[in-house]
């Protein structure tokens, strides 16, 4: 109770703002509002590719904030780290044509747009294993007041990019959506996967780290962060038994969320077998790259890991109260490209026996990457900009 009271104080007070900062004129000019930052590094790299003279601004949260603050000529602003940063970022969002957002932003609920401007999600996942927004069993816990402010946000998806016609009706569900709210240019950060000239040089940089990388098959055990971890985090793999069975022939990555590095200790024992990769610099992505098999269970990973057509294992110890606790879509079991575990065990024999369905694998990214073909960027940024260029073009014919 108390938590819905604050979180309406401060809805109230951004609602004031937001309506004196629509007193100011439209200006032709995009704003980003991001958190996770990866498809909208993608969007702003073609925006700059294909030269678009027109004002960006970021405003960012979280990690996103030293991804952009990388770009020199840049307009980034802190969203909600401090007063005047917030009164900065509610003048921007309340005098763009284009928002462009890649979460949920509680913020949006008290905004109300003028007619004519166009609020893009991009989303950070390019399919759905977990349920969210009103698909969300969680949300029985809620208040009704908590619920109608959900709706009152997803109201203002005027359009949601997806890679394919299944993320779309998951969206048009969990969103209270309709089929002309959906655009389908396909997953902006998908295009890395298509980009021979970037894999060259990544895969380069890695091995000049790290030759183990090539003289072995590489394994990437990358879970979904979970949100006990933190306080009591317990790795579930049995490195003892996969260094036994396995290190003669791989090595193992490990990619946790880099808030939970301190707590592992296990992987000193195997210095030539097991690496950490939870705070490198390299993002999941670009490990993907010279992963030979990948362990995840609940994460979004596998979407994208499927267009490089290589066998994963989906190693879910916990399966029955993650299905309680965050809520899995119904199919899950069934869809999956790849084999199901709880045990290291049957990891390992899984592995050594070659028990993959390479077709499934494939089968998984024809459905869930349909428009992710490698210009899903060029493809949005034109969508984005088709007006602007339009009118531009327009004043260039008259000038004439």
């Amino acid at each position: 109770m108390i938590r819905e009271i604050v979180i309406s104080i401060y809805l109230f007070i951004f609602k004031c703002f937001f309506m004196i900062c629509k007193a100011f004129p439209l200006k032709n000019k995009v704003t980003f509002l991001v958190s996770f930052g990866d498809n909208a590094k993608y969007v702003y790299e073609e925006i700059l590719h294909q030269n678009i003279q027109q004002e960006i601004v970021f405003l960012c949260k979280g990690s996103s904030l030293s991804l952009f603050k990388k770009y020199p000529a840049l307009p980034v602003i802190p969203f909600e780290t401090s007063f005047i940063d917030l009164l900065r970022s509610i003048y921007h969002l309340a005098t763009s044509k284009k928002i462009i957002i890649d979460n949920y932003f509680g913020v949006l609920a008290s905004t109300n747009f003028k007619t004519g401007v166009e609020c893009i999600q991009l989303w950070h996942a390019a399919g759905a294993i977990k349920k969210f927004g009103l698909a969300d069993e969680s949300n029985v816990n809620r208040s009704n007041r908590a619920h109608k402010r959900f709706l009152r946000v997803y109201e203002k998806f005027h359009k949601v990019v997806v890679g394919s016609d299944k993320m779309a009706d998951i969206f048009k569900q969990v969103f209270a959506l309709k089929d002309q709210n959906i655009l389908r240019t396909g997953i902006p950060r998908t295009d890395f996967f298509f980009d021979e000239n970037k894999h060259k040089a990544i895969i380069s940089k890695l091995i000049d780290e790290n030759p183990e990388l090539t003289s072995k098959k590489v394994i990437l055990y990358a879970p979904t962060y979970r949100d006990h971890q933190l306080d009591q985090f317990e790795l579930k793999l049995d490195l003892e038994k996969m260094y036994q069975e396995l290190s003669d022939e791989y090595v193992l990555l490990l990619r946790f969320h880099p808030a939970i590095k301190s707590s592992l200790e296990n992987n000193e024992l195997y210095s030539n077998f097991v690496y950490d990769y939870s705070s490198s610099s390299y993002d999941v992505n670009e490990l993907l790259l010279i992963t030979d098999l990948l362990i995840t269970d609940y994460s979004s990973i596998p979407y994208e890991f499927s267009l490089l057509n290589k066998p994963m294992i989906f190693f879910t110890y916990d399966i029955e109260q993650y299905k309680v606790e965050r809520g899995l879509w119904e199919d899950f079991e069934e869809t999956v490209p790849g084999p199901i575990t709880k045990h290291t065990d049957e990891i390992i024999t899984i592995i050594t026996d070659n028990l993959f369905d390479y077709q499934k694998v494939t089968s998984f990214s024809d459905i869930w990457n349909k428009y992710s073909n490698g210009i899903s960027s060029q493809k949005l940024v034109d969508y984005i900009f088709k007006e602007s260029q339009s009118d531009s073009y327009q004043r260039d014919k008259n000038s004439n």
